[in-house]
């Protein structure tokens, strides 16, 4: 059904309304009209990297996991299979006249927040720090996620419009302060391609204000993003956000006046209770009939584009589909694509052939929550890393194992001496031949303020460092001399210099989903080459970067840092030897758009996946950023001592700057483009041993 129609659809539904009928439709758990045949429907769904919420569901990889993948024809997979779930579970629901919440079709993902500092504890919700990555990643999720038949498969959603990553303790009340620059530059790219190259069906607004406006009530965002972007679909707040208005903005007095201001200002749904007010609203004239109208006119026009009426191709998708064969495969594809490798002497990949007894160490080895992330659904069989190493070594290795530590207390019992774990750790350490060590953090060390009881402050990390007692495990470790290989399952940068200087190898897993443990067997036993990419940038220390509070770009992420990176945007290592070794412009322009030609060898023994990366600098405008910015990815196979020539299109888009008044235009004349495995930095160069191939292109 096409949009226009199904706006007269709603229009002429909602013309059948009283005002209070309508009204009660802008919450997001609608009652039902009974009279008009309208059924209850919450729209309080989620499915960050699967069905969230509602009971089974295939768990994939973690947001910031999936962003490592750089891959996305991938995305779109597992959108599409995530949709495919979602129909099978709100086909059976319906049938049982249950409309709970997350049982609806409404999806509130993706989050293509920009991961802007690594002490944000939703960071690892997002794609990472990159503007492009977050873009073309984002808009093949919403792609397959809302799917190409005659009705809209899912709905997703664009959050947190805009301008949001942390502090998570402020979030209700914090003023974010972005320039016009950073705005187009940074902030506002991923929504745009959202809005205008995958037709997102709806928008989430921030908790925050930004410049001074509350995001969920904002003028300026609105204009934007109806106005400039053409966005024709509906808007809904955050949860409780309008709330916000009047107990922490502090820009109204009473919830009658916040809803009156969201609502005239383009918030269509209300996540939380505050459009209880609307009609008092109404009453005293705040709000007119005609607002209200349209609120629900955009509403049901969502509802029509999904079927939810007439019946779609996709009401006969059976129960079945959730965690198929199919999907649980995808799940573990995105799980070996996104784990990082950031450090080999030589010793991966072991070789069972020559190992007799594997120590598997540390307290998220054997954890099912490290490996879900958060905004996750329940798998009906988390395989561990710890599991996944039983499982492939059977009986031919012997497998031993201890806790270590707990994840951040000093003690795992609480009668216990601190470090209660640690000789256990030594001892497994000193009679084995390999250790795995698996630290890091989970959904309760970093996530959303108050979702899971977090620690530290309110879901943020104070710091990089992880929590006291993993510390004292990795030296206790480290001083048995044993080989070991750090699996590093977190959703974000921590600091790893104490890893890179005792420890053989880290491999980078983050929150891998229920075939994590699976899959990090194969990796670490090299079945599958390591492939995945950073998506963040991972800091010495939090010290060199700007206040947590401050928005401004200078000095944050690849594309304005000033200092090395402990490990860069970009990089990641493969068991090949994969480097690029010719590029040209085959066609375009700066105007159009061009096509790369980009050829790369495998000088390996390994095959491997690898994925090639195009930046650009414009090298003579004072606006352009001060380091080469991310223009084209593409993930490749590579069988040793393979070639291969593909195209990498870049952007008009790439060739532009942005000014400090917000304005994006064609300002330069000289541009170099790299074409490579990393980044061009020299800490890439350094870490890789590669240099990228590089054009001079001038208009």
């Amino acid at each position: 059904m096409k949009r226009e129609d199904a706006r007269k659809r709603a229009e002429a539904l909602v013309a059948q309304m009283t005002v209070e009928e309508k009204a009660s439709q802008l919450r997001y758990d609608a009652p039902a009209i009974k009279r008009l045949g309208v059924p209850a429907y919450n729209w309080w769904n989620e499915a960050l990297h699967g069905v969230a919420r509602a009971g089974q569901a295939t768990v994939f990889p973690q947001a910031i996991g999936l962003g490592a993948t750089f891959d996305d024809m991938l995305l779109g997979e597992i959108a599409d299979a995530i949709a495919t779930e979602g129909r099978a579970k709100y086909n059976a629901y319906a049938a049982q006249e249950d409309r709970d919440i997350y049982k609806g079709l409404t999806f509130w993902s993706p989050n293509v927040n920009i991961f802007r500092d690594p002490r944000w504890g939703r960071g690892h919700e997002t794609y990472g720090e990159d503007p492009c990555l977050t873009s073309r990643l984002g808009v093949a999720f919403v792609k397959g996620l809302q799917g190409g038949g005659e009705t809209m498969k899912a709905a997703a959603c664009a959050k947190h419009f805009a301008v949001h990553s942390g502090p998570e303790a402020i979030r209700h009340e914090f003023n974010a302060r972005a320039t016009a620059k950073d705005m187009e530059e940074t902030y506002l790219p991923a929504f745009e391609a959202l809005v205008k190259e995958a037709d997102v069906e709806s928008v989430m607004g921030a908790y925050n204000r930004t410049n001074g406006e509350p995001c969920c009530a904002s003028k300026s965002l609105q204009k934007i993003l109806r106005e400039d972007w053409g966005f024709e679909g509906h808007f809904v707040s955050d949860c409780w956000a309008i709330r916000d208005f009047h107990e922490h903005h502090m820009v109204t007095s009473t919830a009658k006046e916040s809803a009156a201001m969201a609502i005239n200002n383009g918030c269509d749904l209300n996540c939380g209770n505050t459009y209880l007010h609307i009609l008092h609203a109404y009453q005293d004239g705040l709000v007119s009939e005609e607002t209200i109208t349209e609120a629900a006119v955009r509403l049901f026009t969502t509802r029509f584009l999904l079927g939810l009426f007439d019946g779609s191709e996709y009401d006969k998708i059976p129960y079945t589909e959730v965690e198929s064969k199919e999907h649980l495969a995808l799940a573990e594809k995105a799980a070996l694509e996104s784990a990082v490798l950031l450090k080999n002497n030589g010793l991966l990949p072991l070789k069972k052939e020559q190992i007799k007894t594997v120590g598997v160490i540390g307290p998220n080895a054997d954890s099912r929550a490290a490996l879900a992330g958060n905004y996750h659904g329940t798998a009906s069989r988390y395989e561990t890393v710890q599991q996944g190493l039983q499982d492939y070594l059977g009986e031919e290795v012997r497998v031993l194992t201890s806790v270590g530590c707990a994840l951040a207390q000093d003690r795992t019992e609480k009668l216990a001496c601190a470090g209660d774990r640690l000789a256990e750790a030594r001892i497994v350490a000193e009679n084995s031949d390999v250790v795995i060590l698996c630290l890091g953090l989970d959904e309760t060390l970093e996530g959303e303020e108050g979702d899971t009881g977090n620690s530290y402050a309110s879901g943020d990390k104070e710091n990089l460092l992880l929590p006291q007692a993993q510390r004292d495990l990795m030296e206790a470790v480290a001083e048995t001399g044993k080989p070991v290989v750090l699996c590093m399952m977190s959703g974000s940068d921590m600091d790893m210099s104490y890893a890179i200087g005792h420890f053989d190898a880290i491999l980078q897993l983050w929150y891998p989903g229920c075939r994590g443990g699976r899959a990090a067997a194969k990796l670490l036993f090299g079945e599958v080459s390591p492939s995945g990419k950073l998506p963040v940038t991972f800091y010495e220390t939090v010290e060199e970067l700007p206040a947590f509070e401050d928005y401004s770009m200078k000095g944050r992420t690849y594309r304005y840092m000033e200092r090395a990176a402990q490990y860069p945007f970009g990089y990641g290592l493969t068991y090949g030897d994969v480097r690029v070794t010719d590029a040209k412009i085959k066609s375009g322009s700066a105007a159009e758009g061009m096509v790369l030609e980009v050829t790369a060898e495998n000088a390996g023994a390994v095959g491997t996946d690898e994925v090639l990366q195009v930046y650009i600098k414009c090298t003579d405008s004072i606006h352009a950023v001060p380091n080469p910015a991310l223009a084209a990815f593409g993930r490749i196979h590579l069988q040793a001592g393979e070639t291969v020539t593909v195209e990498m299109p870049v952007p008009a888009r790439a060739f532009t700057v942005v000014d400090d008044e917000g304005v994006r235009r064609m300002d330069g004349t000289h541009f170099t483009f790299y074409a490579g495995i990393s980044q061009p930095d020299a800490r890439s160069r350094e870490l890789t041993g590669k240099a990228p191939a590089e054009i001079s292109y001038s208009l």
